[in-house]
């Protein structure tokens, strides 16, 4: 089975179309031939897909099965039932023609004769020729009539035919006396008959007696030699057409989205009856709308999806877009509404402004989803539904790091463990195992070696020394900076002892547990600062006309570049179009970004800036514990790395009590943590704790599960 026609694959790599010939073996099933069809439809560099019939297989398959699973856009054959629907419909424009008829068409196109009123014969009724050669002459305005094995007084029905178009496979069966003088014939069968005078004893003939039909006929096609290589032809031009086709759906532009329209309610409802009273469109949808191919979304059931990272590689030669960053003034302490602003931007950009827009929002933590914030969807008519699955787990990322986190710190203590309690031979033993009465280095093993300096691969070969250098890592317990995670608030995990166990042999260590984060860094071309008045939204019913436009005044006159009324919480996109256009503005002017410092200062001095230029600090003060981390980092290369800082949100001092813009406070720097893999350092400010602790009445105590309908109550 061949999805290139072999006589076909020298010619297409001839003209400059790259082929793929994938031959399965005559043992393949229906199902391996579906899987191999299914993915070349995902593979986005391939533009066509052509199926080679009969399936020669020594199991039965249903070909229509086969023919039909080929994605319409690659069709390039024009067989499938979409691709045949839309022809018979008439849609000519909006679909692939099969390639046979279409060359017949070119041909009669050639002689120069309207089809219009021209009454045409179409003998057979398969559905590679004779189906759609009858609907593509019938929408070229001819009279059409198929003819097929029980058609009566067939020489008659010919006689009459000013256009006659055969496929039956019968050799020589039409006559040249049966024809209307100057009919066009075209004549695509391909049928051998016997010939003593050929060296193979045969001869390729058409249906159509060629000697006799000639001088009746004002054009003939010749078997071989006339609708073949058309077939061929038109077979490329499909593909042509695909890749165009392709081509355009990728040029930058606008999105084809299709806007849920939102049903606004007063009182507005609590944000899990809004989010429930939403029907989310199909998560696969959404990716077709915005020109994601199926091979680039991995679906996590029907409404969440990852996007795999290959993707920019294919848009690299798209021109960037515009980077918005939602943050916020000092906020209270369920926060200010960051997360229902960048939705409600977003559906103004979207729906009401017609931009190609996407909200980009980290995943909800269980710590205050359970605590005391409660979830992380935004709110009212704008947030992120389903809500209850995005607040809960999502994909499962976070748990998934947590427990990829959990286990390096758990390998690094173990490692610790076994140095101190074996020896050198011991250790030798454990890491390279004998097996079939012979040690051998796996890959990784081979590696460590090289790193080492060491040159060998056979075990039995290495020194004393080696031995040693290869076993042991020394870590020093005291330059240790990789932390136990977990998604929940436990205050009493902020500092533990681990090995407490009496099989741990004393090697006891005090160590702290982070709270697990998906932390995403960025640059930004525009801020938008969102502001509340006395809620914890941006602007609520509660708030009076005169409040919002006081602050819009004070903020225009400390240089914002614009200030506006939003309520989207309560009206949706609709509630942001101002604001909208006011960032579509602001993103469209020159800009002179650059960092607050050069990131190859060092440590100090970059924290230092941040301190006195952002927060209005007098200086820092570095404890112990965070000079120690300096001098590691350091000696490790991680000082060019840039500074995140970990503070309360609740002042911009380490004071929480302390609101407004203090003035006259030094910054203590309690201790400096890396997170090498995200790309910066981040200073523990204060008292600020890595993983919160629990209210006296958390969230959960309001959360439960409805057994019979799986529906999540109580989340907010």
């Amino acid at each position: 089975m061949q999805f290139v026609l072999k006589e076909y694959y020298k010619i297409i790599k001839n003209i400059g179309i790259s082929a793929v010939h994938v031959k399965l073996p005559r043992t393949a099933t229906e199902n391996e031939v579906m899987r191999r069809v299914m993915e070349v439809n995902e593979d986005s560099k391939i533009h066509g897909l052509i199926v080679q019939l009969p399936l020669d297989s020594v199991h039965t398959i249903n070909t229509e099965r086969i023919i039909n699973s080929v994605a319409p856009e690659k069709d390039v054959d024009g067989l499938t039932c979409i691709n045949a629907g839309k022809l018979a419909r008439g849609d000519l424009g909006d679909c692939f023609i099969p390639c046979t008829p279409n060359g017949c068409m070119e041909l009669i196109k050639q002689t120069g004769v309207s089809l219009a009123g021209k009454r045409a014969v179409v003998i057979g009724r398969s559905k590679i020729v004779g189906a759609p050669m009858h609907d593509l002459l019938l929408w070229n305005h001819a009279t059409v009539l198929t003819c097929h094995s029980k058609t009566a007084d067939l020489a008659s029905e010919v006689g009459k035919a000013d256009i006659l178009v055969t496929g039956i496979g019968k050799p020589e069966m039409v006559r040249g006396e049966w024809l209307k003088d100057g009919a066009i014939v075209i004549d695509c069968g391909i049928n051998t008959i016997t010939d003593s005078s050929r060296p193979s004893g045969k001869r390729i003939v058409g249906d159509v007696h060629y000697d006799s039909a000639k001088d009746k006929a004002a054009f003939i096609t010749p078997v071989p030699g006339g609708v073949g290589p058309m077939t061929v032809a038109m077979l490329m031009q499909n593909t042509v057409l695909s890749a165009k086709h392709f081509l355009q759906a990728q040029e930058p532009g606008k999105w084809n989205i299709n806007y849920t329209n939102l049903n606004l309610q007063r009182p507005v409802p609590s944000d899990v009856t809004i989010s429930r009273s939403c029907v989310p469109k199909p998560i696969e949808c959404l990716a077709e709308e915005v020109g994601l191919f199926s091979d680039e979304v991995e679906l996590y059931g029907r409404t969440k999806a990852k996007v795999q990272l290959k993707t920019i590689d294919r848009l690299q030669a798209q021109p960037d877009g515009k980077y918005v960053v939602v943050t916020g003034i000092t906020p209270t302490p369920l926060g200010e509404g960051k997360s229902t602003t960048t939705i409600g931007l977003v559906q103004a950009l979207g729906a009401h402004l017609k931009l190609n827009a996407f909200a980009c929002v980290r995943q909800p933590s269980q710590g205050p989803t359970f605590g005391i914030k409660g979830g992380a969807a935004g709110g009212g008519y704008s947030q992120v539904i389903p809500m209850e699955e995005f607040n809960l787990h999502l994909t499962g990322d976070i748990h998934a790091i947590t427990a990829a986190n959990n286990l390096v710190a758990a390998a690094i203590d173990a490692r610790m463990f076994h140095e101190a309690t074996q020896s050198d031979k011991a250790l030798f033993n454990r890491l390279v195992p004998m097996t079939g009465g012979q040690r051998k280095f796996s890959p990784v093993q081979i590696n460590r070696l090289e790193k080492q300096g060491i040159k060998k691969t056979d075990p039995s070969t290495l020194t004393e020394e080696e031995i040693t250098r290869f076993v042991r890592l020394d870590i020093d317990p005291e330059s240790i900076t990789w932390q136990r995670v977990l998604d929940t608030n436990d205050r009493f995990l902020r500092k533990i002892t681990i090995g407490q166990s009496p099989t741990e042999k004393g090697f006891t260590r005090t160590v702290t547990v982070s709270q697990s984060l998906l932390i995403t860094d960025s640059l930004t071309d525009t801020a938008v600062l969102a502001v509340t008045v006395s809620e914890p939204h941006t602007h609520y019913l509660t708030d009076t006309k005169a409040e919002l436009d006081l602050i819009c005044k004070l903020a225009k006159e400390a240089g914002a570049f614009d200030a506006v009324h939003c309520s989207h919480w309560a009206d949706g996109g609709a509630g942001a179009a101002d604001l909208a256009r006011a960032v579509q503005k602001a993103a469209d002017l020159p800009n002179s970004f650059k960092f607050l410092y050069d990131i190859e200062l060092p440590i100090v001095d970059k924290i230092r800036i941040i301190a006195q230029k952002i927060y209005g600090a007098d200086d820092i003060e570095l404890l112990p514990e965070a000079q120690h981390k300096v001098d590691l980092y350091s000696k490790q290369g991680f000082a060019s790395l840039p500074i995140c800082m970990a503070k309360t949100h609740l002042s911009l001092s380490h004071d929480a009590e302390k609101k407004g813009v203090p003035t006259g406070f030094v910054l203590p720097i309690r201790d400096i943590r890396a997170s090498v893999g995200a790309g910066f350092l981040y200073p523990l400010v204060g008292t600020m704790p890595t993983i919160p602790g629990l209210p006296t009445r958390p969230c959960f105590y309001d959360i439960d599960l409805d057994t019979e309908s799986g529906e999540v109550h109580g989340l907010f």
